[in-house]
């Protein structure tokens, strides 16, 4: 059974104290839900990650991811932050090829597997990101568009290695635009994406990976998108900066 997931990501947003605040909050909230069987992940900025991971530590039911990482182990790279380093403060999860990391800061998909090789060295668990802009939806070309960025990025993977991923599917069209792809649109790419990562690493294999939704979902749609079979949960931008509507969305699964 694929694990149900819901990944925050803040992005640059919150102070210290506030991303303190902002994790003691959620933490009450799932300590008071010790049958939940979904799990929660709360994408940070890089200096939140201590004190989160910290804090988290008191249930099983929340993890920390990193944004972003660095694909070299150490060396002359100022202002980038290692997969070991991660590690050493107790994150577990990093998020790969957003797709602002890969619109704003020009990452390519050879990049972005090399950064997937970083963090499985590591041991860490690459919530990889793929999504198409409008111009390729308005074409009709998302699904090619998509599975190219998958072949680029994680053919070359073994099948543990694949199998020890997220993989997060963002209709760039539907990121702060206050549209959202119908449940429909969502269930669709999903079981695209599933079906090529089949094509590679077997049905077996791709029917156990997590395929996480992040367009917009709020707690007015996470119901609906999440009804999809290949829709197991969702990379949440803004309604993560909200404890209880965060909550909302994991009890929508």
């Amino acid at each position: 059974m694929r694990q149900k997931l819901v990944a925050g990501n803040w992005k640059m947003n919150n102070d210290l104290e506030q991303g303190i605040n902002l994790t003691t909050q959620i933490v009450e909230l799932m300590n008071q839900q010790p049958s939940l069987n979904v799990l929660g992940v709360l994408g940070t900025p890089f200096i939140h990650l201590p004190q989160v991971a910290k804090l988290t530590a008191s249930t099983t039911m929340l993890q920390v991811a990193a944004q972003n990482c660095h694909q070299e182990p150490s060396g002359a790279f100022t202002g980038e932050i290692s997969c070991a380093m991660l590690k050493s403060v107790g994150v577990t999860y990093v998020i790969i090829g957003h797709s602002e990391r890969r619109e704003y800061f020009k990452e390519s998909n050879e990049l972005l597997s090399r950064k997937v090789d970083a963090a499985l060295s590591e041991g860490l668990t690459p919530i990889f990101c793929c999504g198409e802009p409008l111009s390729i939806r308005e074409s009709n070309d998302q699904m090619e568009y998509v599975c190219h960025q998958l072949t680029s990025s994680l053919f070359h993977l073994t099948d543990e290695q694949i199998g020890s991923l997220v993989v997060a599917y963002e209709p760039i069209w539907a990121i702060g635009t206050g549209k959202t792809a119908s449940a429909a649109q969502a269930q669709e790419m999903h079981e695209g994406i599933r079906n090529h990562l089949a094509s590679k690493f077997g049905q077996e294999i791709a029917g156990n990976i997590p395929i996480l939704y992040g367009g917009s979902c709020k707690p007015g749609n996470a119901s609906e998108i999440f009804a999809g079979p290949d829709v197991d949960g969702g990379l949440i931008g803004g309604a993560s900066l909200n404890a209880e509507d965060f909550m909302a969305i994991i009890n929508s699964l």
